[in-house]
């Protein structure tokens, strides 16, 4: 027999206290003030929740980067936001590492009936918001607040090396969609390759073994593009349905749609690889700034070279939670 827990003891004191609003007020503030007093490191400013939980700036330059990545990965899915074929009328959804709340806010206003909630360590997302729309600062590698079988469809995108315990992760999102609900999970492999061999013996190939590598050291995994489809099947979700795309890494392509995706993909990279790189090569590996800086120096290199064709393998992956049994 399992014995109740203990009876929580109130503070009396707390009745008479005059200052206890004003204590409240200043905890509140603390609080506040905890979320927002950002670390700086080798020039970049990172997130102060959860400190060192995730390898990404969030300065200007990585929020700057950031839409840059939705407008892509928008253009990627020609004009659309999602691909799973989820309800008409979806009523709760959560934007789970909403990064500047771009996503979420394109979202709201597709489905002005749908509340929406993203979710971040980092509140670099704006005050004014529509009415169906908040944002929250929590890490999703804790346990999930929210009432189970509450959400019609949870978003992903972006999580790769945020994840320590993926199988973990969508356990918690099966337990917290609604029966026949959805989750979508979109991410970019760390890998460029090329259909010509020319990324061969090149910066591009370095930068694939160098980026696992810290991925792995790192304890959260830079793989899921290639993992989360049978990740998901695993946790327990049905008609899982992958999509993989080539996304160029130059305009290098002939068709105008692929030339176009690789030019924002190419600044997509030229915006972000010292984001993606400085945490991880330093703090991780082990490499001096003057050593990161020599190296992606040889990157923007790579990036112009016309005669290098790289691309990146991009899968948007989506699965159902099975209906309620009888």
């Amino acid at each position: 027999m399992t014995e109740p827990e203990p009876e929580i003891v109130v503070d009396s004191s707390n009745d008479t206290d005059s200052a206890y609003g004003e204590d409240v007020q200043s905890e509140t503030t603390s609080l506040r003030s905890s979320i927002t007093n950002y670390h700086y490191e080798n020039g970049r400013r990172y997130h102060a929740y959860h400190s060192g939980a995730y390898w990404g700036p969030n300065d200007e330059q990585a929020m700057d980067h950031l839409d840059i990545g939705h407008h892509l990965y928008t253009l990627l899915l020609r004009g659309r936001l999602f691909l799973a074929p989820i309800t008409e009328n979806p009523q709760r959804v959560l934007d789970v590492g909403t990064g500047t709340g771009i996503w979420a806010l394109d979202f709201a206003d597709q489905y002005p009936m749908a509340q929406v909630i993203g979710t971040d360590l980092s509140p670099i997302q704006p005050n004014l918001v529509p009415p169906n729309v908040q944002f929250e600062v929590d890490d999703c590698c804790d346990e999930w607040l929210y009432t189970p079988n509450s959400f019609d469809f949870i978003h992903v995108r972006g999580l790769y090396g945020c994840v320590a315990d993926w199988d973990r992760f969508y356990k918690q999102a099966l337990k917290h969609l609604k029966p026949g609900g959805y989750i979508e999970q979109v991410e970019q492999s760390v890998v460029p390759k090329s259909d010509d061999g020319t990324t061969k013996g090149t910066i591009f190939e370095k930068w694939g073994e160098v980026s696992l590598q810290a991925g792995d050291e790192f304890g959260k995994t830079l793989r899921i593009c290639d993992e989360a489809k049978e990740k998901m099947i695993a946790a327990g979700f049905v008609d899982v349905v992958e999509h993989r795309f080539k996304c160029p890494i130059g305009p290098w392509p002939k068709d105008p749609h692929l030339k176009e995706l690789g030019r924002y993909n190419r600044l997509q990279w030229e915006e972000g690889i010292e984001g993606w790189t400085m945490f991880l090569l330093t703090r991780i590996l082990g490499w001096t700034k003057l050593e990161v800086d020599i190296y992606l120096a040889q990157v923007r290199a790579g990036l112009r070279d016309p005669k290098i064709h790289a691309y990146q393998e991009m899968t948007v992956v989506y699965g159902r939670k099975p209906p309620a049994k009888n």
